[in-house]
């Protein structure tokens, strides 16, 4: 399997440029093909049909797709909990670069990337890292992290190859592991079912793509087959060739330029027609410089594969049986070189020591997964019942060295076990709905010279109601949730130990008597849908809630003082202070989000909304801002349809106001225009304009007490693409 062992990785714009170029010559070179392919499709009834189904507008509403995540068939609208779906042709719009362009306006979700582009952290409700918020792609979790300044737990997904995102917020989504607080983000990747026409056997498409910050090159290739009705696959890869940006004042920020490498494989099988077997691969190559002082000094290679495989077998009315089996492997390795010789401390002694240029860190982290639940669904006394129960096992392998002094010191080697199983019924009678739930946790970590362990219930009630029956108003459901979920301490929260290696010297403290975290959510919320409001066809979906988290036992970095006798820390080389993951009494985050939509013939309009507010407080009783809360944001969408459906333009304005407590953040407002022609059936062209007035400002989860990393200005695609089939 040659795919799975990256070893190419290009870094000059040259090797961009022709990887487009090839590109483009593809295009070409299919050009002729696919015209005459495209002739004959405007002749079969599937085309004509399809032609049908997308001129029909409710069909498309982008609240009304099934959540991926879900675990009883339900949309976003429809399920009593803070849900959104993003679908591929939002997907399509934003022409997303990095995953975090790909949650533009999702209520109650911010990403964290820093000047590391392609590394990104996400943040649900205030809430991020150490698992946190469970990042899932194809079923698998996404567990690595390196500890340093800025991002904890980061991930790497290329946006070409995602299919659609699916968001829900808050512990109410303890049915899809341990440790998700804040709440669960999926990627589903592509699928030949998805990519292949009704009609077609095999089909392929090429897309290149050009921006003008940053001068970012992609090239994008897709091939399907169908082998019989019950048996497809898929391939897809992806180059990126970016320089640096620069930000709304024309300054160049140096070390977000990056190049990638990615590739997805990915195959159905249907053994009997109520079962399936997803197998699937993704992996990519990354490669960038940190910057130091404005000098590249270290160079970064990065590798990550992850291996899926996901069975689905159901009984003939979806009744009793409808189990779901997913297995997954997912490792990530990073290696750091040092680009010019470095001033550190060693970790053992806190002693001055010079790592020469070429010295190396290492971080290795495997991450085994296995989920498996089976929905029954019945009656008992007129009431539906959807009972769902499961459980699911986590595994990290930690692996972190090189040279002493090294970045690889912040994150500690060591294995973790996290475990679970629940029971949950979801009963439905007229007007009525109520989910009950329990889940078990268990936890185990360990190293050569500490081990922790703990397990909790969590429970779940939700009761939601649809009172009206009148026309206008029968759409309208109100509900009311309790939930809590349970965050086991990480491998570094709990084990980390040593001198700090740069900078200045001072000791890390392990502390292996951290309490898990846990999160009590009160939620109030309504869901309201209606069709052929104003014209026939078009449709309104609305979605809104008021949250309030308490997280009793947060854990969060301290610093200590050697001239404190109660405090544990030692006098040794170096300044007088320690660094050590407590305990705090409690966090309380609290906020409102909305999301909605206007869909009909002629266009959209959508409108979204979240307002988040946090802070800690100590034992002592001591009140402070919770540093990872987000910009509260308010984001506008209008996209207009002409020429029966071919040209769809529009744009967003987005407004971000400064979160409470951050010393470097600023309101600041964003405008974007987009435009997609669909020139034939097998063609087309895609432009997005982001930043168009040139904005200068920074992500507030970015940047520090003083320090701000700006984001992109001005930013102009362009991209094409062929398809072809037959």
């Amino acid at each position: 399997m040659g795919l799975v062992n990256w070893e190419w990785r290009g870094r000059s714009a040259a090797n961009g440029a022709a990887a487009l170029l090839a590109t483009v010559a593809a295009i070409a070179l299919s050009a002729q093909l696919a015209n005459a392919q495209q002739a004959a499709d405007q002749q079969t009834d599937q085309t004509k049909k399809a032609d049908e189904e997308k001129a029909a507008p409710a069909g498309a509403t982008l609240l009304d797709k099934i959540l991926v995540i879900s675990r009883t068939g339900e949309t976003a609208i429809e399920s009593l909990a803070s849900a959104s779906h993003v679908d591929q042709e939002q997907l399509d719009r934003r022409m997303a670069t990095t995953p975090n362009e790909m949650l533009l306006g999702v209520p109650g979700v911010a990403a964290q990337a820093d000047a590391r582009r392609v590394s990104t952290s996400i943040n649900i409700r205030g809430l991020q890292d150490f698992g946190r918020v469970a990042v899932i792609v194809d079923g698998a979790r996404q567990n690595f992290q390196r500890s340093d300044h800025g991002t904890q737990s980061t991930f790497y997904l290329d946006p070409e190859l995602v299919e659609s995102v699916d968001v829900i917020r808050g512990p109410v989504a303890n049915t899809y592991g341990s440790g998700a607080i804040g709440g669960v983000v999926f990627f589903d990747t592509k699928d030949a079912e998805d990519f292949l026409k009704p009609n077609e056997t095999w089909a392929g498409s090429v897309t290149g793509r050009y921006e003008s910050n940053g001068k970012g090159w992609t090239s994008s290739a897709s091939g399907a087959y169908r082998f019989n009705e019950n048996w497809d696959a898929l391939g897809n890869i992806v180059y990126r060739n970016y320089d640096d940006y620069k930000d709304g004042s024309g300054d160049t920020v140096k070390g977000t330029g990056f190049d990638v490498l990615s590739g997805l494989l990915k195959t159905t099988i249907r053994p009997t027609d109520n079962s399936e077997l997803k197998l699937g691969w993704v992996g990519s190559s990354d490669g960038w410089n940190e910057i130091s002082g404005g000098v590249p000094v270290n160079d970064v290679d990065l590798k990550s594969n992850t291996f899926t495989a996901r069975y689905n077998i159901t009984d003939e009315d979806k009744s009793w049986l409808d189990l779901h089996v997913s297995t997954s492997y997912n490792r990530t390795n990073l290696d750091l070189t040092s680009l010019v010789p470095l001033n550190r401390f060693d970790p053992t002694t806190g002693l001055p020591i010079v790592l020469p240029a070429g010295s190396t860190s290492t971080f290795d982290i495997g991450t085994t997964s296995i989920d498996i639940w089976n929905t029954s669904r019945f009656e008992t006394a007129g009431i539906a019942h959807e009972l769902t129960y499961g459980g699911d096992w986590v595994g990290d392998n930690v692996k972190t060295g090189g040279t002493a002094g090294g970045d690889s010191f912040y994150t500690p080697s060591g294995k973790r076990n996290v475990s679970g199983a629940y029971v949950q019924d979801k009963l439905t009678w007229e007007w009525l709905e109520v989910i009950a739930g329990l889940r078990y946790d268990n936890y185990s970590l360990k190293d050569d010279t500490h081990e922790t362990s703990g397990d909790r219930l969590s429970p779940r009630i939700t009761v939601g109601v649809s009172p009206f029956e009148s026309a206008g108003l029968a759409g309208l459901q109100f509900y009311g949730t309790y939930a809590e979920g349970y965050r086991s301490p990480s491998i570094t929260e709990t084990l980390i130990s040593g001198n700090h290696p740069a900078g200045v010297s001072f000791p890390f403290l392990p502390n292996p008597n951290l309490r898990p975290e846990t999160g009590k959510t009160t939620e109030f919320g309504f869901n309201y849908k209606q069709n052929d409001i104003i014209e026939a066809g078009d449709a309104f979906r609305l979605k809104a809630a008021y949250f309030n988290n308490d997280v009793d036992d947060y854990i969060e970095g301290v610093t200590l003082s050697a001239f404190d006798p109660t405090s544990g820390c030692p006098f040794g080389p170096g300044i007088p202070i320690c660094f050590q993951y407590q305990n705090f009494a409690k966090a309380k985050i609290n906020g409102f989000e909305m999301e909605g939509v206007y869909d009909a013939a002629w266009g959209y309009a959508g409108l979204s909304a979240s307002i988040i507010n946090g802070h800690t407080i100590s034992y002592e009783g001591d009140r402070a801002d919770l540093a990872t809360i987000p910009s509260s944001q308010v984001t506008a969408q209008l996209g207009l349809r002409f020429l029966k459906d071919k040209l769809t333009v529009g744009g967003e304005v987005q407004y971000n106001g400064k979160p409470k407590g951050n010393a470097v953040a600023k309101d600041y407002t964003l405008v974007n225009a987009f435009a997609s022609y669909q020139a034939t059936d097998n063609l087309k062209i895609d432009f997005r304009a982001e930043n168009l007035f040139d904005v200068k400002y920074a992500n507030p989860l970015n940047g520090s007490t003083t320090v701000a990393v700006y984001e992109p200005g001005t930013t102009l695609k362009l991209a094409a693409t062929m398809r072809f089939g037959g």
